[in-house]
């Protein structure tokens, strides 16, 4: 009987991502040591799924816990499948700043880069 292998997600973060990461958690009034960043799918958007990231004091029973460039990412068991792969950056244009994810999972999307569907 072959084991059956844990789920897992892997997350990549850019350098430039992690330094606003880093500058969003530090504007954060006293956190504590397991404080992190919440990265999740949620239902919405123009395409059918929207990304969502908020900083949280401690993670959930059931997540996954990464640490990317000495930050803690918090996914759970539900955006886990559709966040696997994914690369968050950080990019500053013409247009506005903001996090970007590029996303290997998806199907469609659409243009304002927040949204998608699998």
């Amino acid at each position: 009987m072959a084991a059956v292998a844990a789920p897992s997600v892997e997350l990549d973060v850019t350098e430039a991502a992690s330094v606003e990461i880093k500058k969003f958690i530090d504007a954060e009034d006293d956190l504590p040591e397991t404080a992190g960043l919440r990265v999740r799918v949620v239902p919405g958007g123009c395409s059918g799924f929207q990304y969502s990231l908020n900083v949280e004091e401690e993670s959930r029973t059931g997540d996954f816990i990464l640490d990317k460039h000495g930050i803690k990412l918090f996914v759970d068991m539900f955006s886990a499948q559709y966040l696997n792969g994914v690369q968050i950056d950080y990019t500053s244009n013409m247009m506005g700043s903001g996090f970007t994810f590029e996303n290997p999972n998806a199907t469609g999307g659409c243009g304002c880069g927040t949204s998608f569907s699998a």
